[in-house]
């Protein structure tokens, strides 16, 4: 049973360990009424900033010796005391973000899934630790032995994310594998889903206790103003941040960490249209299905999701005219709404209505009209492929409920729609296995833009396991190189260490013979 007075927002700052006592400056909004909640919360200042990451960089000189197992149970509890405020968070986060109830339950779930997943990747690695065995009578030079091994890189900026106020916000993703890596975090709160923040920060702070893990091991800073996320990533103190959110926003802080006397790494992951590429033969023999099943992905969320289908590529004729009228009829049938916030649904609708405006684009369907003035109405254009491809504008991504119909004279043309877009998270190619197996040039051009190519099935929703990828290209993410999502994403938080010629006495356990995750050379 949840004790009351840990589900109570105080709206402070959560720093080595402690509440701080600073005035209450904002109100997060409830995005459905478009009014201020009761909840009031510290804008962090300067003082703030240096407290928490300072924090953070005394912690991490003991977090760091803490052991595999040690980190495990740590994130484990974290997932157990989400679990028992979940009542409170999920009723929290509906209020804050408009999210239905059952969304947030299963994002919970999610959030607790990947904090037990890194657990139980640290109790049982699956990595493999590559070993050099020396080779002392090796001519003209002895050969050492080397073992590679890997450090956590130091203390992590996290910054919440307005979409997922929980599987990619406090404990989320970003956090989580900070913490796996060995990393100690300074959170900065997403102001959207200001109370919902620090309802898992007192889960984590609860966990840290009963795991004995150092005061700053995690922190949890609000702000509305930049000023704080700039001083953020600006202090010396911080080794990497990870990110999630606007093109906008992250190039300023990515640009930022490159800036920096000694540059850091940016894992910022800045958006997707997710093209949909619909072969001929498919779309000829299930094109209601495939409009249908396109409307219920772009509405998940309210468009909202990163990985929301943004763009239908098809080739003109009689399937796609069928496919367009089933479009048309079911995004017709959809209700205006709520965005996560009034400044996001602002945006959604100026790009809306500059689209609108262009003389090559044609309205295939609008959602109801809308009940109150910050409800935004789903939409979906057509436009033919000359005129996509010659406007950049309209190959943005335009975050909400809305999609682009790209229709192309000849299968020549989306092979170049694919060679020529940007970086993408994701992109589906929908067609039966005769014409899939006929199209590798297709199939090639998209697998260079993207981080994650699927097969007759929509994007949205990211599965999180080992094999997952969730990044790409630029502007997709910032390292293509890495995934937010998935046991992998703890290498974002670590550097390889080449051990050379210890002795065995002393070497790190996890490098040592007896691990079933050694290689030998």
């Amino acid at each position: 049973m949840t004790d009351k007075s840990s589900v109570a927002i105080n709206g402070q700052h959560f720093i080595n360990g402690e509440w701080t006592n600073e005035a209450l400056q904002f109100n997060s909004m409830n995005p459905v009424l478009n009014e201020n909640t009761q909840w009031q919360f510290a804008s962090a200042n300067t003082k703030n900033v240096d407290a928490a990451v300072n924090a953070a960089k005394q912690a991490f000189l003991s977090y760091r010796r803490t052991s595999e197992e040690q980190r495990a149970d740590f994130l484990d509890a974290i997932a157990e005391e989400i679990q028992i405020d979940i009542t409170a968070i999920t009723e929290t986060a509906h209020v804050e973000t408009g999210l239905p109830m059952a969304r947030l339950q299963g994002e919970t779930g999610r959030t607790c899934g990947q904090l037990k997943l890194f657990s139980s990747t640290l109790r049982a690695p699956i990595n493999n630790v590559l070993v050099d065995h020396a080779n002392p009578d090796r001519q003209p030079l002895p050969k050492p032995d080397t073992r590679l091994g890997t450090l956590p890189i130091g203390p992590v900026a996290v910054f919440g994310a307005s979409n997922f106020p929980l599987a990619f916000s406090t404990a989320g993703g970003d956090t989580a594998s900070a913490l796996a890596a060995g990393c100690t975090v300074v959170v900065k709160g997403h102001p959207a889903h200001a109370a919902t923040s620090e309802l898992v920060t007192k889960a984590i702070a609860r966990a840290a206790a009963r795991s004995n893990m150092p005061a700053g091991v995690f922190n949890l800073i609000q702000a509305t103003e930049p000023q704080a996320s700039t001083q953020l990533v600006n202090h010396s103190a911080i080794k990497a941040v990870g990110f999630t959110g606007s093109l906008k926003v992250g190039r300023i802080l990515s640009d930022i960490c490159a800036a920096r006397p000694e540059p850091i790494p940016f894992y910022g992951e800045l958006g997707s249209i997710n093209p949909q590429f619909l072969l001929g033969e498919l779309l000829t023999a299930q094109a209601e299905s495939l409009a249908t099943t396109q409307v219920q992905s772009m509405m998940m969320g309210h468009g909202q999701f990163c990985t929301s289908p943004g763009v239908v590529v098809a080739i003109k004729g009689e399937a796609l005219n069928r496919y367009l009228a089933t479009m048309a009829e079911k995004i017709a049938l959809e209700s205006a709404a709520s965005m996560l916030t009034v400044g996001i649904a602002t945006t959604f609708q100026s790009q809306v209505d500059a689209l609108l405006s262009n003389q090559s684009v044609s309205l295939i369907s609008q959602g109801q009209p809308s009940t109150a003035s910050h409800f935004t109405r789903p939409a979906a254009v057509r436009i033919e492929a000359d005129d996509y491809l010659a406007s950049r504008t309209l190959q943005q991504e335009v975050f909400g409920p809305f999609a682009v119909v790209v229709a192309c004279n000849d299968l020549a043309q989306m092979e170049l729609i694919a060679e020529q877009m940007e970086g993408q998270l994701t992109a589906s190619i929908h067609g039966v296995e005769t014409e899939l197996a006929e199209n590798a040039q297709l199939i090639e051009s998209v697998s260079f833009n993207v981080g994650r190519l699927i097969f007759n099935q929509m994007p949205t929703g990211v599965e999180v396991c080992h094999s997952m990828n969730h990044g790409g290209p630029y502007p997709a993410s910032t390292d293509s190189r890495t995934t937010s999502v998935g046991s992998q994403a703890k290498a974002r938080f670590e550097r390889p260490l080449c051990i050379q010629n210890m002795p065995t006495s002393i070497l790190p356990s996890r490098l040592k013979e007896d691990q079933a995750n050694i290689i030998t050379f």
